[in-house]
């Protein structure tokens, strides 16, 4: 479950450089000057922060079919199996309320894993990997998809492309403010020195690296939290004891280290461990277990 999370913030990270290489760079080589000015810069990384966040969200389906493979299935596959899993998608998204059935998916990965992700409740897609779905029975597959739909249902991604941009904005706004003032301490009397053109755009990149993996510590906590919120909202689509039980049946199927899959894929793995990190976009498997136990509804 990883993947959701992981893909959407490497791929925002892509973008937020990009976008500074470009306005960085190539306009003002055309001599057209951004953000100049202390609310110039903070308008220019407010209006472009968002809109790096929103574009990895605009192509977050795009990007995770590519980037995992994933071969799409519907109400008419071949595979009975495949069949079943895209009906049983279908009476959850309904019962959840959403406006439209999400796509559904399967990706080769020997690690048990699923993900939901799109720009929107009516746009969006669920996966599945080859290796979740041999190792878990059709009580423990619906308490996963119902975990993927309520994600879906409670606008996850939405709400984790508007963090994000903040984050991104005040990333970009401290890095050109780091960058200028570096640039003044090593300039001398007569304005010379400092760190010229092109290495004020590198030093600013590489303090938006640093920014951002300094900002994604919120952002990973957020995502702790969603993951409870989601494990609630498969507790009252299934049970509880159904969530319990495919949380459990994750945590011995993680134990299996996956050999032969690239480094990608093992990251994406889910483990038991209860050591969380503030990095870590999920909790313990432990606590999501000790949260269900205690589900009222």
């Amino acid at each position: 479950m990883f993947k959701r999370v992981g893909l959407f913030l490497v791929t925002n990270l892509l973008v937020i450089l990009t976008v500074s290489f470009v306005l960085g760079v190539l306009l003002p080589l055309l001599g057209i000057e951004v953000g100049g000015g202390f609310w110039g810069l903070s308008i220019f990384c407010g209006i472009f922060g968002m809109t790096g966040a929103f574009i990895s969200l605009a192509i977050s389906r795009w990007s995770a079919k590519r980037a995992y493979g994933i071969e799409l299935i519907g109400a008419d596959a071949a595979s009975p199996r495949a069949r079943e899993l895209h009906s049983m998608i279908e009476r959850l998204a309904r019962d959840a309320g959403l406006p439209a059935t999400p796509e559904v998916g399967i990706f080769q990965s020997q690690g048990p894993n699923a993900f939901a992700t799109g720009p929107s409740k009516s746009k969006s897609l669920i996966a599945f990997s080859t290796g979740l779905l041999d190792s878990m029975g059709e009580r423990e597959l619906e308490a996963v998809a119902a975990h993927e739909i309520s994600h879906i249902a409670n606008g996850d991604m939405v709400t984790l492309a508007l963090l994000t941009g903040v984050a991104n904005a005040l990333v970009m706004f401290l890095a050109r403010l780091a960058a200028h003032a570096l640039g003044s301490v090593l300039s001398d009397d007569d304005d010379g020195g400092g760190l010229g053109f092109f290495g004020y755009i590198m030093v600013v990149m590489l303090l938006e690296s640093v920014f951002m993996f300094f900002a994604y510590i919120p952002i990973a906590w957020f995502s702790r939290q969603r993951e409870f919120r989601a494990d609630g909202g498969s507790a009252r689509l299934t049970t509880p004891g159904a969530m319990i039980g495919a949380l459990e049946a994750l945590g011995r199927a993680a134990e299996v280290r996956v050999s032969g899959e690239n480094k990608a894929m093992t990251l994406a793995m889910i483990h038991s461990s209860r050591r969380v990190s503030l990095w870590s976009t999920h909790p313990s498997l432990e606590d999501r277990v000790m949260r269900l136990q205690h589900f009222t509804g």
